[in-house]
């Protein structure tokens, strides 16, 4: 009879160890599907947000790239206006010119460079001008204006001067001295002590009066300066008048504007 209770106790007691067992084995088996599971949604989510930087990166970059090119778009857009304005300017507007020659000392000097205005421009007494020498006006008995046949004349050439008479006004030469109206010059411009003689042009004529478009020119270095005293200049007629002088830009360190440099005393 014990016999048969421990043979029974052993029994139970191996099958409680088996169910433990089970138990037990049930339970890391759904520990380890937990494990597992929340494994995977970890390994999701980090998918997932790697996605989402990818996307942000891919978007950041996008939007740079485009702000980039839209940046050097507007460069090149400006770059290309500013070289069209500027060329527009020094083709239309200005042209640098270079003088040669003392004619127009001690105001500009051989080599000199400035820049002239090509439109926009009304003459009047003490601007400087640019010239189409090609041709040369005298005038008759009439005070009206007749060419003068230059060819081969040296002069033939652009030149550089200063206008002293405007159409409809009288100018004079003598005593050494301009006269304009029956009123002397103030010229402080004009080389110092230089005299202002009539030389060949006109035939002593003078006085007389400009005719309408045309203009009475002279340089600042009266007693070294082919302009319209000598035959070979004579008048200068509108149309010849290339353009004129605005400022001087070289030498750089005697840089200045020549919009009064009628009013600038000689050295």
């Amino acid at each position: 009879m014990d016999e048969e209770k421990d043979i029974i106790n052993e029994e139970t007691l191996e099958e409680a160890s088996e169910n433990i067992a089970e138990e037990i084995t049930e339970q890391a088996e759904a520990a380890a599907e937990d494990a597992e599971d929340a494994a995977g949604a970890v390994e999701e989510e980090a998918e997932k947000i790697a996605e989402k930087v990818s996307e942000k990166k891919e978007s950041t970059e996008k939007t740079f790239g485009r702000k980039l090119l839209d940046d050097t778009i507007d460069i090149v857009e400006s770059t290309l206006v500013t070289i069209f304005i500027i060329g527009m300017i020094f083709t239309y507007l200005l042209h640098p010119v270079s003088v040669v020659g003392g004619s127009m000392n001690p105001t500009l000097k051989d080599s000199d460079k400035i820049m002239m205005s090509t439109v926009f421009f009304n003459l009047k007494y003490g601007d400087i001008i640019v010239v189409d020498n090609d041709k040369a006006y005298d005038i008759d008995e009439n005070g009206d204006p007749v060419a003068v046949n230059i060819d081969g004349n040296r002069l033939k050439e652009c030149i550089i001067k200063r206008v002293i008479a405007t159409p409809g006004q009288e100018i004079d030469i003598r005593d050494g001295k301009a006269y304009v109206d029956g009123k002397e010059l103030d010229e402080p411009y004009v080389m110092k002590d230089a005299r202002t003689d009539p030389l060949t042009g006109f035939n002593g004529k003078y006085p007389f009066k400009v005719p309408d478009g045309y203009y009475f020119v002279m340089g600042d270095n009266r007693e070294a300066s082919s302009d319209s005293r000598d035959a070979g200049v004579g008048l200068i007629k509108k149309s010849q008048v290339y353009g004129k002088a605005i400022l001087r830009y070289q030498p750089f360190d005697k840089f200045k504007f020549l919009f009064n440099s009628k009013n600038e005393s000689a050295n």
